[in-house]
């Protein structure tokens, strides 16, 4: 249990794990190159802490980045101890009891679910020590960050944003970006899935103006509980609470009737008048690599900003991955692993989100076997658990384990794949930001059946090992193979090409030349792509794929998967560049590194990114 930000930050430099930067530094752009180049550390990087950025706060950043970071920040020494705890409660709440005694012996294990409960204090918390005056400003008064180039402003990138069911008086404590329009005034992006949205549509309905509060830092587990996967009408305060063993004490804003917990940093109280109309917010570079376009939200007024003396600013720096939120979604797995067998799955052996799949794009998921069709159930299951609905393609595999992250293991797994009836294709609700699906938040979907066979499911042939691709016949259209992947023994094929020709008409050209090739999936990709680079093949495709509607399945036997832009041509949607730091930045950052106390020189993460830019704006222009 964390008292404050402070406290943390204190955890962290003793653990060596915090470097405190104390030059000058922009809160536009720079300090979000900076944090870039350390998410991108195969470590993770340090956690930074910007004392002298032009305002009273100092700003901390990265500061769940790493393995280690994000288990200090949830108050463990392991993620997996938290998963532990859990399968213990929730094994206690759901065996049978029999008698009387067995009943009784639930009585300590509920007594101490209930000391995890919030509480409500009625004095000022220490969050409402110094109250800033409206009159003297209030957003202008914090280091709210510039973090992309093409951004539409400034962001507050961490707010836990405090709401309440106008019909229940049910608390949700999300986390929603918000684009700062003036001093007291600052987006609202909810989307339409979000317990917030919910919130906002039963006060518009009831034409009734929707208080909010947003708080900024305190104890790590409430921004973590802010992300977490929880179910509808589950209190975030009540995880927070669990994790941190103690329960979080609120207290009431001064503005408004809502309660916040006593020991944040900062407290953004106001309302979002619902008789209003939503304005334009964005673009934003997003976790997704790629910046979110504009589109209309609400607008949230800031009415009194409180904070705690010594207060610390926090954000994250989101885009191309891996970045500080990977390690925050690697958390959820560990930790909601547990609820998943006991309610949603028992037979799930264990979860994997790839770092490049941006939570949502790819999903890898073991389970104990015991009857054929059983990996088909689980995905349908799976598509319809919480925010694993947002889920575009999902591997189902068995018998793997804690070695389901291991390439070599999936290498070999992928020989179990039947692609004439392995693959599950299904049509469901996508997360907003998918900007390969025909139409916002809704597309295709596809689960892959990489399950031990039993009960006389077909096998699929085996790939026998490395291929040398030499004699790969090179078709018109086609301007290069990713040669590592054959070689490497993976049943996969990946192809260049700059043409904009329709993939079926530019596969079937290429296969019918290569008849024999012993591969299970074909992905044709743009030209600018580095093809040797794993991360960003996984990360290009599940961005660019709408699995329904760019892929087909050649000769009942190779999948063929369409990863190229879609930009132009009958595409409909306005099409996103990828989050690329402007050369003016880097460059600056370059010069001035010796002067940031961070060691040995780490170039900036965007050289590898730029040729993928296709104009200078967020949006791709027609």
């Amino acid at each position: 249990m964390y008292r404050s930000l402070s406290h943390y930050i204190e955890t962290l430099e003793r653990a060596g794990e915090l470097v405190r930067i104390t030059v000058p530094v922009d809160t536009e752009l720079e300090i979000a190159e900076l944090t870039d180049r350390q998410c991108k550390r195969p470590d993770g990087g340090k956690a930074l802490l910007f004392e002298n950025c032009g305002f009273e706060f100092p700003v901390l950043t990265n500061m769940m980045g790493s393995d280690r970071r994000i288990a200090l920040a949830l108050g463990t020494g392991r993620l997996e101890d938290l998963t532990r705890r859990l399968e213990s409660l929730f094994a206690e709440l759901t065996v049978p009891k029999h008698s009387l005694y067995d009943k009784l012996k639930m009585l300590p294990v509920l007594s101490s679910a209930a000391g995890w409960l919030p509480r409500i204090s009625r004095k000022r918390g220490a969050c409402q020590a110094v109250v800033l005056d409206p009159a003297d400003g209030l957003f202008g008064k914090l280091p709210v960050l510039k973090c992309a180039p093409q951004d539409g402003g400034r962001f507050f990138t961490l707010p836990v944003v405090n709401t309440v069911d106008p019909d229940t008086g049910m608390r949700n404590a999300g986390m929603y970006r918000m684009q700062v329009f003036s001093d007291t005034t600052a987006g609202m992006h909810w989307h339409c899935h979000k317990t917030g949205a919910r919130h906002y549509e039963a006060y518009r309905k009831k034409g009734k103006r929707m208080p909010v509060a947003v708080t900024l830092g305190g104890d790590p587990a409430y921004t973590y509980a802010a992300t977490a996967p929880l179910p509808d009408n589950v209190d975030e305060y009540l995880l927070a609470g669990f994790i941190r063993r103690k329960p979080v004490t609120l207290v009431k804003c001064l503005t408004n009737d809502l309660y916040v917990p006593s020991d944040c940093d900062f407290v953004i109280e106001g309302y979002v008048d619902t008789s209003e109309d939503r304005v334009v917010e964005g673009p934003f570079g997003d976790h997704t690599g790629f910046y979110s376009l504009e589109d209309l939200y609400p607008v949230f007024h800031a009415t009194c900003i409180t904070h705690r003396k010594g207060a610390v600013y926090p954000a994250t720096v989101v885009g191309i991955p891996p970045q500080e939120d990977a390690y925050i979604a690697k958390a959820t797995e560990r930790i909601f692993l547990a609820p998943i067998r006991a309610v949603v799955q028992p037979e799930v052996e264990n979860i994997y989100l790839p770092e490049a799949g941006v939570a949502h794009n790819l999903a890898l998921v073991d389970i104990r076997k015991q009857y054929a069709g059983q990996a088909f159930k689980v995905a349908a299951s799976m598509w319809g658990a919480g925010q694993m609905m947002f889920n575009k393609c999902l591997l189902v595999t068995s018998g793997l384990g804690v070695r389901l992250s291991d390439a070599e293991m999936l290498k070999k797994t992928l020989n179990r794949l039947s692609v004439a009836d392995g693959l599950l294709f299904s049509k469901g609700p996508l997360d907003v930001l998918d900007h390969a699906a025909p139409q916002a938040g809704l597309g295709g979907k596809v689960a892959i059946d990489l399950t031990e066979r039993c009960g006389g499911e077909p096998a699929g042939h085996v790939y026998s090992g490395a291929f040398d691709p030499s004699g790969i016949v090179v078709t018109d259209g086609i301007e290069g193979a990713g040669e590592r992947w054959m070689k490497e023994g993976w049943p996969v094929l990946v192809l260049r090409t700059s043409s904009r020709e329709a993939l079926r008409t530019l596969a079937d050209r290429f296969l019918r030349a290569n008849d024999a090739l012993p591969v299970k999936c074909i992905a044709v990709f743009d030209a600018t792509v580095d093809l040797e680079d794993a991360g960003m093949l996984i990360w290009l495709a599940g961005n660019h794929t709408d699995p329904v509607r760019d892929t087909y399945i050649y000769d009942r036997r190779i999948w063929v998967v369409d990863a190229r832009s879609k930009s132009g041509g009958d595409f409909s949607r306005r099409w996103p560049n990828p989050v690329v730091m402007d050369a003016r930045t880097a460059e600056r950052v370059d010069a001035r590194w010796s002067s940031y106390g961070l060691g040995t020189f780490i170039p900036s993460p965007s050289l590898k990114y730029r040729p993928l830019l296709r104009g200078d704006k967020a949006a791709v222009e027609k």
